[in-house]
């Protein structure tokens, strides 16, 4: 059951890499990627079950929050160009 279920997150993972190649927006792109990462979480997971080493779910979590705080800092960057805090001013520096 466990072989099942690691070859639909596979199949996912492949469709999740297909839209984010084909998307027709780049926000489509960056949800696929934030898609693919959150399958890979759950095929790490799988993996770990399925082979009994219960420190591949440490993994996972890690994955997890690299893929979040990475779509936070995509698209904090699309909307004000920057990784600044605040606004920047108007003046210049």
């Amino acid at each position: 059951m466990f072989a099942v279920t690691m070859v639909a997150v596979l199949v996912t993972m492949g469709l999740a890499l297909t839209r984010a190649a084909l998307g027709p927006t780049l926000f489509d792109r960056i949800l696929a990627l934030n898609m693919f990462g959150t399958k890979t979480v759950l095929l790490i997971a799988v993996i770990g079950f399925l082979t009994g080493r219960p420190d591949f779910l440490d993994l996972a979590l890690l994955y997890a929050l690299m893929n979040f705080i990475g779509t936070i800092t995509v698209l904090r960057f699309l909307k004000f160009g920057h990784f600044a805090d605040g606004e920047p001013e108007p003046g210049g520096q």
